[in-house]
């Protein structure tokens, strides 16, 4: 459920890009346990003064992500509302013996992500205060805030891996979804280090604050967390990057105990939290 004044705004994207987000943050859920995305259903509640076009506005980018993805939109239901209010219900299919939770993780796998961190959060970020950080690296960073890319191929492609023992998304930043895998899995996780984006590498070295901790920080991330057995990373990192080209990143390690770890101190959950105020 996305819902208007607390997952986004109008002054930080168009409705379009609201519909895509939306779309995606569903899909990454399916991506998160090695699912095809098969189906879906949208409901939706529109405040008063919002009409046909605004609601055609939103479907058109909910129906671009769900077509990008191969997913069909088979119904739904529309209602008034205080707020504009996006609920989508996913569908997906995965082989049993493919299945990935956040709890399989064991001391001393391998804790990897698909992809360089933060970029979601420079975007955010740049729709708030302007930054100069030079034109390309903003529209990236405005790109992957508004027209994030669910991860569903990785997903599938490292469930398939019987030595993936867990895997979630991080769309609530990376320290607070690691602390949540660590913790379902009944284990502590010691992060090594932190792969930023470039764009929010610029725009926090802009707010003078660490890239690392900025990226730890963010929110909004479908990038895939995955824990993997230690003598198989290796070979499976080397496989991601030839089919994938792009890295899968080790950012740390599981182990005995509980909490997350990060230069040898406890690391706060930083990320989003939907009933913060």
């Amino acid at each position: 459920m996305l819902v208007e004044g607390v997952d986004f705004t109008r002054d930080a994207m168009s409705l379009d890009d609201a519909g895509w987000r939306a779309m995606a943050a569903n899909l990454s859920d399916l991506a998160a346990m090695g699912a095809r995305p098969v189906l879906a259903t949208v409901a939706l509640g529109v405040p008063e003064g919002d009409g046909a076009d605004e609601i055609l506005a939103l479907y058109r980018g909910l129906a671009a992500c769900a077509q990008t993805y191969g997913l069909a939109i088979v119904g739904g239901d529309l209602s008034r509302g205080p707020a504009l209010t996006i609920a989508i219900a996913v569908v997906g299919e995965v082989r049993p013996s493919n299945v990935k939770t956040r709890a399989g993780g064991r001391p001393g796998d391998v804790i990897a992500v698909t992809g360089p961190l933060g970029a979601a959060r420079a975007g955010l970020e740049l729709t708030r205060n302007a930054a100069a950080i030079g034109d390309e690296l903003a529209a990236r960073a405005l790109l992957a805030f508004r027209r994030p890319e669910p991860r569903c191929a990785e997903g599938r492609f490292l469930a398939a891996s019987r030595n993936v023992s867990a895997m979630m998304d991080c769309s609530d930043g990376l320290s607070t979804d690691l602390a949540r895998l660590a913790t379902a899995s009944g284990c502590a996780a010691i992060v090594e280090s932190v792969p930023v984006a470039e764009s929010a590498a610029a725009v926090a070295r802009a707010r003078a604050e660490d890239p690392d901790a900025f990226a730890l920080a963010g929110g909004e991330e479908f990038e895939l967390i995955a824990a993997i057995r230690p003598r198989a990373y290796r070979h499976l990192a080397l496989r991601y990057a030839a089919h994938f080209k792009r890295e899968l990143r080790r950012i740390g390690v599981l182990s005995e105990g509980s909490g997350v770890t990060w230069k040898g101190a406890p690391l706060a959950r930083l990320g989003w939290d939907h009933f913060a105020r």
